[in-house]
């Protein structure tokens, strides 16, 4: 299959993946370039070929310079020569050379490879450097809203629940000291914390 019966974009990309091994290294004039983008306009893939075979070494070395990682630098290239393809008649010999056009798009692109990765960096460091604050805020919050919504629950359950289950689950107490502490009877100690939280989830699903 030649380059010319594939689909545009599908060309493009495959000039760019193969680097062209079955074609010579070519010189290029600045008259050249500008016939070669005119044919490229009209969809000629070997126009295309002979336009990254000339400009693709020259344009990753501008465009590695920028961008420092090479694996990055050759994404770049790719996406140059397939905005190459795709908007090659947009380009005009009147407004300024073939080479100006080139490597204005390859600058560019490269420039905005940085711009995006540094972006991306700096978000995620924000985001990291946020997330523990906004875990602890939210938790801090959740902790608040419970406690409040406990207390207003027991002062619904009122007594001899409350006190009961306080001493039980805010200090620690066994049913036994309870029933030491107070005074009263173990069997209803364990009636009142058992009725008691009967209670208290009924208040606590009340208010949710």
């Amino acid at each position: 299959m030649s380059l010319a019966t594939l689909e545009p974009r599908t060309t493009a990309r495959t000039v760019c993946a193969v680097g062209l091994a079955y074609h010579s290294p070519v010189t290029s004039t600045s008259s050249s370039e500008a016939e070669w983008i005119a044919q490229v306009a009209d969809g000629d893939a070997d126009a295309f070929a002979r336009l990254y075979d000339a400009w693709s070494s020259r344009l990753f070395a501008l465009i590695l310079q920028i961008v420092v990682d090479r694996a990055q630098s050759e994404e770049v290239l790719q996406e140059v020569f397939l905005e190459v393809w795709r908007t090659a008649g947009t380009f005009s010999p009147a407004r300024g050379s073939a080479r100006a056009w080139l490597v204005t798009m390859a600058r560019r692109r490269a420039i905005d490879r940085v711009r995006s990765s540094q972006s991306s960096r700096d978000r995620e460091s924000r985001w990291h450097d946020y997330m523990p604050d906004v875990d602890l805020t939210v938790q801090q919050v959740e902790d608040r809203l419970v406690g409040q919504q406990v207390h207003r629950a027991l002062e619904a359950v009122g007594e001899p629940y409350r006190s009961t289950i306080e001493l039980a689950y805010f200090t620690g107490l066994t049913h036994r000291e309870i029933a030491r502490r107070t005074g009263t009877p173990l069997g209803t100690v364990k009636t009142r914390i058992r009725d008691g939280m009967a209670r208290l989830r009924r208040e606590m699903r009340g208010q949710s």
